[in-house]
């Protein structure tokens, strides 16, 4: 046999072992022991449109994911959404080798609001927040199983955010990742390597030594209209004259395989997470007559705000988290009420669905960020969730699904006290109840005023993603 037919032979054969992963993965839509969402026609269209954002992204870290040559991709985007993403959010990854050294460098707009200072009244102006954090340990789901959450499986050895960051008067910046700060080095740096209390858990007699596998970090964004997204490169630093190796038949047949086996794992853990972990469809071990609102994700309500864990997915580090599903039937709203006593760094609330996927957010009023919604004469934030426009400011659009995730995120630097961490509450009523449960004050807005909103919003969803 030519080495032609033997790489033709192992390309054939990964390749039909990828589209058996596919179709194990295609089985998560509709299969109940898979845990999926309800079969309802929307959630099963949306469900195939969701498997495939997931080989979107397995392509791209199939087949352009090296340590050896970094390069930042976007984790999550309106192409492949998933996961609860938040709507206000760029999400970017690169893949690194911890034992190196590399540099990132970025440039943004007005930045004067990363500083505790009123944020720039026109012009460009950098993302409300941005973060940096290096981890040891596999992508949230690559695995297929819920046993990735354990702890020590997953290790950050590094963060820095936008307010720490060093910004010259240009605009630009650049950040040292390594696994130690070099002596005399006082600029932007993020640390690669942690020395555990124990090893791997999968490794008991490894090295309590790790070392980060990738950097990620999100742009979040809060006056859609005028912050602008920051361009960011990394450059590993032993590598730069060097390139990579022709393709060949051994490394892509692997690859394939692994593309399958990604979307596979992905689709499974997620389904698995949501049902069991956030007992989205009811309370695990439950027994006839329980108090269904004991479910991790309660029907119609909250609950308590939690830091970034295993039990939120991981997350954001500096986030604390809050949720729960709404249910609602035509004629009826979900009313919800939150407040803060410390003014975090980025605040934001938006809707999914059942698959984790954000609702479209640049055609629709499904999110609002601080800047966009109104706050009442009584210091709090009220929102509205509702099937149709009820034509208050808060108003978030549910797009026709009967139910779906909710979610508020309060980004902190430095976390406060737990006694003075945000409050968030819900309680459902009817449709036509929603003016006369508002403060007579509550901000309105006209039919052409909604346009407006979703003129912005199109425009700024366009320029986050842009592809050129």
């Amino acid at each position: 046999m030519s080495d032609a037919d033997a790489a033709r032979d192992a390309l054939r054969a990964a390749w039909d072992d990828m589209l058996a992963d596919l179709t194990r993965a295609r089985d998560a839509i509709d299969s109940p022991e898979l845990m999926p969402a309800p079969g309802n026609e929307r959630n099963l269209a949306e469900g195939y449109r969701y498997l495939m954002g997931f080989a979107h992204s397995a392509i791209e870290r199939a087949f352009f994911e090296d340590p050896r040559f970094p390069t930042f991709r976007h984790a999550l985007q309106i192409l492949n959404k998933g996961t609860i993403d938040n709507a206000d959010a760029i999400y970017f990854m690169a893949p690194i080798d911890g034992r190196a050294s590399h540099v990132v460098r970025g440039h943004v707009g007005d930045h004067r609001h990363w500083r505790g200072e009123p944020p720039a009244s026109d012009g460009p102006k950098a993302p409300r927040y941005l973060i940096f954090e290096t981890t040891d340990g596999c992508i949230a789901g690559d695995s297929g199983s819920l046993t990735e959450l354990r702890p020590g499986v997953k290790v950050q050895t590094g963060r820095i955010d936008s307010r720490e960051l060093q910004v010259d008067a240009a605009g630009r910046f650049e950040i040292l990742l390594a696994p130690e700060r070099p002596d005399g080095h006082t600029g932007n740096f993020l640390c690669t390597h942690r020395r555990t209390s124990r090893p791997h858990p999968d490794e008991p007699e490894g090295s309590p030594d790790r070392y980060a596998c990738y950097v990620s970090g999100r742009q979040l964004f809060d006056d859609w209209e005028h912050e602008e997204p920051s361009a960011l490169t990394i450059t590993r630093i032993d590598a730069a004259a060097t390139a990579p190796e022709p393709l060949d038949a051994s490394f892509a047949a692997a690859q394939i395989r692994r593309l399958g086996s990604l979307v596979n794992g992905q689709m499974r853990f997620w389904n698995e997470f949501y049902t069991v972990l956030l007992e989205t469809y009811g309370k695990q071990g439950a027994k006839s007559g329980d108090d269904e609102s004991e479910r991790f994700m309660p029907r119609n309500k909250f609950n308590e705000p939690n830091a970034a864990s295993g039990a939120t997915g991981g997350g954001q580090s500096t986030n604390i988290y809050a949720g729960g599903v709404w249910e609602l039937d035509d004629d009826e709203a979900l009313l919800i009420e939150s407040r803060t006593v410390v003014e975090p760094d980025y605040r934001g609330m938006n809707l999914s669905n059942l698959w984790g996927e954000s609702l479209d957010y640049a055609n629709h009023q499904t999110s609002l960020t601080a800047h966009q919604a109104a706050t009442d004469s009584d210091g709090a934030v009220r929102y509205v969730v509702a099937h149709r426009d009820p034509g208050v400011a808060n108003w978030l659009d549910t797009t026709g699904h009967r139910e779906g995730f909710l979610n508020p995120r309060w980004t902190y630097t430095e976390q406060p006290p737990r006694e003075q961490w945000p409050t968030i509450s819900a309680r459902k009523i009817r449709f036509d109840e929603i003016r006369s449960e508002l403060p007579d004050d509550v901000r309105t807005v006209t039919p052409a005023e909604r346009d407006e909103c979703i003129g912005i919003r199109r425009e700024h969803v366009q320029r986050r993603f842009r592809v050129f």
